[in-house]
């Protein structure tokens, strides 16, 4: 099997024409101008080294050694057998709170910016885990289906606000049972859900969809952000603080950590509460868990073990380039005495002449 794995450097063979061409201009200019200097025979005896296959020679060398070295950009490679790869790993769903609560500052820099830290750095703790997200508030919405491609993660994670959801509320209950629609029947593998909230639940029925979570094996870990002393909730505009929320009373609301929900809902499902202020404990705690769950075969595939070549290309445009230096454009000893052009006769003609 032969691939190429850069071909846009193709694109630099065009310039062998062009050398070209350029090299028959400069060799008639020089030709017309010689012709006004002197005569061809006066020439030779002026320039009685002067070699017309010798430039010839030092930019076919040149152009080899271009063309060599295009195909070492090329990196062309060749597969030597084929690999079964196995993956290994669980499914992963994480269901971020976006509700307006999440903008409290009371955990710097503020609740949301802090959940969509802990989910990226337990991201860079995976290896070859699935994993979805979930971002819920009044309502949840399913924001990345089950998937092995943690770029694509990132981006939709960076992309989470809290206006994104025009429903306010914060329905935990909902977010669990939209995740239970992540998992593939098909390929039984193991199930964890991680919830990341201030714990606040206006919508109730928590328990019944827990229950259901657990029934289809899946084990949910929750995360706390926020304090128990908790803070206002700010009212931004282009991220300017203006106000902060207030009540029906005018007083300014105050949201605080809840973990009592979210520790309901992790021990119903024989998970774990986590105390998300340190966002390294965080990951350690998340990356001991998953170590003591098992992991599931949901991947094999078959590729070949392809091999680089450009050193071989390298080398011969190396070796060509050290050559042409080497090969001058004056006629050389062995050249001369070779009498390509029968100078000894000619001389010794016009001598017997005399």
């Amino acid at each position: 099997m032969f691939v190429l794995e850069e071909k846009i450097w193709f694109w630099l063979l065009l310039v062998i024409p062009v050398i070209i061409f350029l090299f028959l201009i400069f060799i008639f200019w020089q030709s017309r101008t010689r012709k006004k200097f002197a005569s061809r025979n006066l020439l030779k005896h002026l320039a009685p080294n002067r070699s017309r296959s010798k430039p010839i020679i030092k930019l076919v060398l040149f152009l080899l050694a271009l063309a060599s070295l295009t195909l070492a950009l090329v990196n062309p490679k060749m597969g030597t057998k084929l690999k079964t790869v196995k993956r290994e790993g669980v499914d992963i769903v994480f269901a971020i709170d976006v509700s307006k609560s999440m903008d409290a500052e009371d955990i710097a820099p503020s609740r949301i910016e802090k959940s969509k830290q802990l989910v990226s750095q337990i991201l860079n703790s995976l290896g070859s885990d699935r994993v979805g997200l979930i971002a819920y508030a009044g309502g949840a919405y399913p924001q990345l289906p089950i998937t092995t491609d943690y770029s694509a993660a990132r981006m939709f994670l960076q992309a989470l606000n809290t206006d994104m959801i025009s429903s306010q509320g914060t329905a935990i209950g909902d977010a669990i049972e939209l995740a239970t629609t992540y998992y593939d029947d098909a390929q039984q593998t193991n199930r964890v859900l991680i919830i990341i909230s201030d714990g606040e639940d206006h919508e109730g029925n928590v328990e019944e969809f827990t229950e259901q979570a657990s029934e289809m094996g899946i084990r949910i870990f929750t995360i706390g952000v926020g304090t128990d002393k908790g803070g206002p909730i700010p009212i931004k505009r282009n991220g300017v603080i203006q106000n902060y929320k207030k009540d029906n009373r005018g007083e300014t609301v105050i949201t605080k950590l809840n973990p009592a929900t979210l520790q309901e809902i992790a021990e119903a499902t024989e998970g774990s509460y986590i105390s998300g202020n340190v966002t390294s404990e965080v990951t350690e705690r998340i990356t001991e868990e998953l170590q003591n769950i098992e992991k599931t075969e949901f991947e094999a595939k078959q590729f070949a073990d392809f091999k680089s070549h450009f050193q071989l290309f390298l080398g011969i445009a190396l070796a060509l380039l050290f050559l042409d230096i080497f090969v001058l454009e004056r006629s050389t000893a062995w050249l001369r005495k070779l009498n390509l052009f029968n100078e000894r006769k000619k001389k010794g003609a016009k001598d017997g002449s005399k």
